[in-house]
């Protein structure tokens, strides 16, 4: 059927062409209704005009008699235009008039005309058509019949006027309507064509492809920029799971390797002691892939919003101090003082056991990064009205500003010698935990004047809870 035959099937063209026969339907009985009003006005104001004519001749009959009567009509009847003027005898035989002929009959009541009679004017011959008129008819005391009336000519005319007059307008519009219809569906289809060949192409595996945007701002722009979105979206989320798949192989295949070396190491020492030390390492092995697991398993939880029906009014201030508390021996041990600067009653709604793990996360990449021991880590806690914030602060390398976007993303380590133990996803579960939370997770430099050892700020920023 070619492009007409799919612009006829689109559900625009088919609206379309039902408005416009629902117009044409209200068109039609709009003519008919203009015409139809028009006529009775005419005739209305005929009848009117008639009645004030019998007046006036009942009258002059009553003050001058029939001599006055006569010369009454005698005058109206040579004026241009003028009505119907008839004087017949009692029984009905035309005497005087402006007309030839008039329909057998009308003479015979007194009174207005049941129904347009037909009569015939002097001047035109005997194949001339017949005319139409409306009267009253008065019998006077000695007999005499008076007939006033008037031709229908004109109320005919000026209906049929009106009416040819709307049908040529409404002609007129509906084929203008008819020709705009077809334009705007064949640019609707040519849209829906390219927005068609753009989805063919995505669908053949072309995600870097976008729906044409003409930036007219119509609903068809609307629609692709909302698809170009999700596109883009749905492209990041590829590029990150192609990017986690690669790391995923990456990171588990040395503690894979490391688990059947030691588990071939004791299938080949006969000595209890070493088999008892390479199950030990099996075990260390197995329990560093568990909690990898473990956090990749929380952080699809928290991004999946599974747990956002667990939040509650949570004491911010508490669990920072209670975190600290718990850290406090960690940080000795590995020769860090931990310093923390806590605001009382900062008051956030969350999952307590997620923010407690996400503080716990900042710490233990504060321990692992800071650098030499004997350097000082912060945790510092305050409201200001708009938002919560929590930092955690220490003085190492840091990162770098144009690393810091990679810092968040699974399995991404800078440390690219692995030497420091870690699954690459501490900074990811707290920015996955943020974002639950209606926050956002910030990477800055604890102290930019210093560029040998500029440090880490992690920056947990909670919306302020207005209970």
């Amino acid at each position: 059927m070619g492009r007409m035959g799919v612009m006829f099937r689109s559900t625009a063209v088919r609206f379309s062409a039902l408005y416009i026969l629902l117009f044409a339907l209200c068109a039609a009985f709009l003519v008919f209704y203009v015409t139809a009003l028009s006529e009775r006005l005419l005739n209305q104001q005929t009848r009117e005009g008639l009645q004030q004519e019998v007046n006036v001749i009942q009258n002059v009959y009553e003050r001058a008699g029939v001599n006055g009567l006569l010369k009454l009509m005698e005058r109206r009847m040579r004026q241009p235009g003028a009505n119907l003027y008839v004087i017949a005898g009692p029984n009905g035989e035309m005497m005087a008039g402006n007309v030839a002929s008039l329909q057998p009959g009308v003479l015979d009541h007194a009174g207005w005309t049941d129904f347009p009679f037909v009569y015939d004017r002097y001047e035109e011959s005997g194949n001339a058509p017949h005319h139409l008129a409306i009267a009253h008819v008065i019998i006077l005391d000695n007999g005499l019949r008076i007939l006033v009336g008037r031709d229908l000519g004109e109320p005919t005319r000026f209906r049929y006027l009106v009416r040819r007059a709307l049908m040529v307008a409404l002609a007129i519009m509906g084929g203008g309507a008819v020709v705009i219809w077809f334009g705007i569906g064949r640019n609707a289809l040519k849209r829906i064509d390219r927005v068609s060949a753009a989805s063919k192409k995505i669908m053949a595996g072309d995600l870097a492809q976008r729906l044409p945007v003409t930036g007219s701002g119509d609903e068809f722009d609307r629609l692709s920029v909302s698809l170009n979105e999700m596109l883009e979206r749905i492209g990041k989320l590829n590029e990150g799971l192609r990017q986690v798949s690669d790391n995923i192989a990456h990171d588990l295949k040395t503690p894979l390797t490391r688990l059947r070396n030691r588990a071939v190491d004791a299938l080949d020492h006969d000595d209890g002691e070493v088999r008892r030390q390479a199950l030990e390492g099996i075990i260390g092995e197995s329990d560093q892939l568990i909690r990898t697991f473990n956090a990749l398993l929380m952080i699809s939880r928290v991004e999946a919003g599974s747990i956002a029906a667990e939040l509650s009014d949570l004491d911010l201030s508490t669990i920072a101090a209670e975190t600290v508390e718990l850290y406090e021996p960690v940080a000795e041990e590995a020769n860090y003082l931990l310093r923390s600067d806590i605001a009382e009653n900062c008051q956030v709604r969350g999952n307590r056991e997620l923010i407690g793990q996400a503080i716990f996360n900042l710490l233990d990449n504060a321990i692992k990064y800071a650098g030499d021991g004997g350097s000082e880590i912060r945790l510092g806690l305050v409201c200001d009205g708009v938002n919560v914030r929590l930092w955690v602060a220490d003085q190492g390398p840091g990162i770098p500003a144009d690393r810091r976007e990679d810092a968040v993303k699974r399995f991404v380590r800078l440390d690219e010698s692995r030497s420091k133990p870690g699954t690459g996803l501490g900074l990811s579960l707290v920015e996955a935990v943020m974002a639950l939370h209606g926050g956002r997770l910030e990477l800055s430099a604890t102290r930019e004047d210093a560029p040998s050892s500029p440090g880490l700020t992690a920056t947990m920023l909670f919306p302020v809870f207005k209970g």
